[in-house]
C-alpha cells in the first residue's frame, strides 16, 4: 500500500474515480475509525467485505456496517464494556460525536435490550444524521473537533473527553467516560487533540442542598466555576449531599 496520510478529522471519501491506492486508504480509514484506532492484525481483516468494496459491490456505509457487526467489534466494545461505554463508543465510532444527553443513551440501551445488537448498530447507520453527515461513501470521522450548527457547548466538551488524541484507542477504557457528565448535563474538562488549551468557559451551578460551610442549613446555592473546575466542584457538591438543579453557561 502507498503512504497516504489519513486525517482523522477530515472526510475520507470513496469516489467513482478513486484509484486502487485511494480505495486502500478508505479501507484503512474505516478500520481506524470504527475500531477506535486499535491495532488490527492481518487475520482479523474482513477480506470478503474489503473485496466487495474494491469491486464497488458495496458502499462505504455497507463496509462500516460490516465492521460494526463483526465478531471483532462485538468482542472489543460490547462484550468487554459496560452498556454505557458501548453506547458511547457507537456514537463516537459511527456518528463521530458524543451522545448529547441521557435520553439518547437510554434510547439506545433500550433498543439493544428490546431488538438486539444488529438493530442497535443499524440505528446509527440508517439514521438521517448519518446520511446527512456521511452519505454512502464518506468514512465517518470525528465531527467534535469543531462546533456544529445547533450543537450545545456541553456536547462539544463531551466529544473532547471521548477523543483524547489521534494515538488514543477506544479499548483503553472499559467504563463510561461520560456517565456523570451526561447525567448532570455538565461539561467535561476539555483536552484539546491539538495540544492547544481550549478557551475556558464559566458555568453557574444551581444546587439544592447543604452549603459547604453550613452542613445543616438547607437552601439553594449558586456556584460559578470554570469548565476545568467543573468535575471537582460536582464531586464536592455530591459529598455534601447537595442536589444539582441546573448547570448553565455564563455568556
Amino acid at each position: 500500500m502507498g503512504s497516504i496520510v489519513i486525517n482523522a478529522t477530515a472526510p475520507t471519501e470513496l469516489r467513482s474515480t478513486s484509484s486502487l491506492e485511494e480505495v486502500e486508504a478508505v479501507i484503512r480509514a474505516a478500520y481506524k475509525q470504527v475500531l477506535g484506532n486499535a491495532h488490527l492484525m492481518e487475520s482479523e481483516r474482513l477480506t470478503t467485505a474489503e473485496s466487495q468494496l474494491r469491486d464497488r459491490r458495496i458502499t462505504v456505509r455497507d463496509f462500516v456496517r460490516a465492521i460494526a457487526k463483526s465478531d471483532l467489534y462485538r468482542e472489543r466494545f460490547f462484550e468487554s464494556s459496560s452498556p454505557y461505554r458501548f453506547v458511547e463508543l457507537n456514537f463516537k465510532h459511527l456518528l463521530g460525536r458524543a451522545p448529547a444527553d441521557q435520553a439518547e443513551i437510554s434510547e439506545h440501551i433500550r433498543r439493544y435490550a428490546e431488538s438486539g445488537y444488529d438493530a442497535e448498530i443499524d440505528s446509527y447507520l440508517d439514521s438521517v444524521e448519518y446520511n446527512n453527515a456521511f452519505g454512502e461513501n464518506i468514512v465517518p470521522y470525528y465531527r467534535g473537533a469543531s462546533t456544529q450548527v445547533g450543537q450545545k457547548q456541553v456536547a462539544y466538551n463531551h466529544m473532547f473527553d471521548l477523543v483524547r488524541g489521534f494515538a488514543e484507542t477506544s479499548k483503553a477504557a472499559k467504563d463510561s467516560r461520560l456517565v456523570s457528565a451526561i447525567a448532570t448535563n455538565s461539561p467535561s474538562k476539555i483536552k484539546s487533540t491539538s495540544g492547544v488549551p481550549a478557551t475556558e468557559k464559566r458555568f453557574k451551578i444551581l444546587v439544592a442542598g447543604a452549603k459547604f460551610d453550613a452542613p445543616r442549613h438547607r437552601s439553594n446555592t449558586e456556584y460559578i466555576v470554570s469548565a476545568s473546575k467543573m468535575t471537582p466542584q460536582i464531586q464536592r457538591i455530591h459529598r455534601t449531599g447537595g442536589k444539582i438543579v441546573s448547570i448553565t453557561e455564563i455568556v
